[in-house]
């Protein structure tokens, strides 16, 4: 029977069998596209577990940046700076500077001009090398005339002005070689009322006080003071506290400071009758 159908009959299986395959294919290829969206949602599962490590990841990066914020903002801190920093001596120039930026917000440019002082009302400052003793020594070498001159009570020769009444004890501790024989006065508020200082000043002849600038600018300004005789002011400029501050590091002293300049200071070394010493 295969020779009755003869080549006709064998060139067209081939096509019969592709189409029956193809027939074959549509239906499985029907069924393949219907497991196909059955499963799509895997792939959109394993995304949504991967989404809290992203969030994760994202945390933690801002967490660092917050940590680096937070030591940059420490490293502003003036002791930060200043145990970094060597340390200098004062200059009368550091001193006029900080004047101007005091007094600028409420003076006029000629009013400032006016606050500039000669050099000439400078003692020679401090290279760090001194004890005060030595450096008080430098300064007034002939202070046992002076003092042997000095008869005059409510006043002072020499004032040593710093930042605490610890560091004032601390300077007058250390003055013993300079001083001699002279009268040595405590001038801080601690433990001290202003009306026995006042008292005190009025009964004998004190050659040296010693104190904080907020104190001393009371006494004058309650007339138990009087700054017309004074000879010398020196700063307790170099020195640093636990903080490593310095006296005009500290905003409230050195207002006051500014304050007492105002009190006839200033003026007193226009007129060359006061000199400044920065130790």
């Amino acid at each position: 029977m295969a020779d009755d159908l003869g080549d006709d009959w064998w060139e067209n299986q081939p096509a019969r069998a592709a189409s029956s395959s193809d027939a074959s294919d549509g239906e499985g290829g029907g069924n393949t596209e219907m497991m196909q969206q059955k499963t799509a949602p895997v792939p959109a599962l394993s995304k949504k577990t991967k989404q809290p490590k992203e969030c994760f990841l994202t945390q933690s990066k801002e967490t660092k940046e917050d940590v680096i914020k937070t030591r940059k903002r420490r490293k502003k801190k003036i002791t930060d700076i200043l145990a970094k920093s060597e340390p200098k001596p004062g200059t009368p120039e550091d001193l006029q500077k900080l004047m101007k930026g005091y007094y600028s917000s409420n003076r006029s440019v000629i009013e400032l001009e006016e606050l500039n002082l000669p050099d000439s009302c400078f003692l020679k400052a401090n290279d760090l090398t001194h004890s005060l003793s030595s450096y008080l020594k430098e300064i007034c070498p002939k202070w046992v005339k002076l003092q042997r001159n000095h008869t005059e009570k409510k006043s002072v020769l020499m004032l040593i002005i710093c930042s605490s009444a610890i560091r004032a004890l601390e300077l007058i501790r250390s003055m013993t070689a300079f001083k001699g024989d002279s009268k040595v006065m405590k001038l801080f508020a601690k433990h001290i009322k202003v009306q026995e200082q006042v008292k005190l000043l009025e009964k004998r002849v004190v050659h040296l006080g010693v104190g904080t600038p907020g104190r001393i600018k009371e006494l004058v300004k309650q007339g138990g003071l009087n700054l017309n005789p004074l000879k010398f002011l020196v700063f307790d400029w170099n020195w640093r506290d636990q903080k490593l501050r310095r006296m005009m590091d500290i905003p409230e002293i050195r207002k006051e400071v500014f304050e007492l300049l105002e009190m006839g200071v200033l003026s007193l070394c226009k007129s060359e009758s006061l000199k400044l010493g920065l130790f």
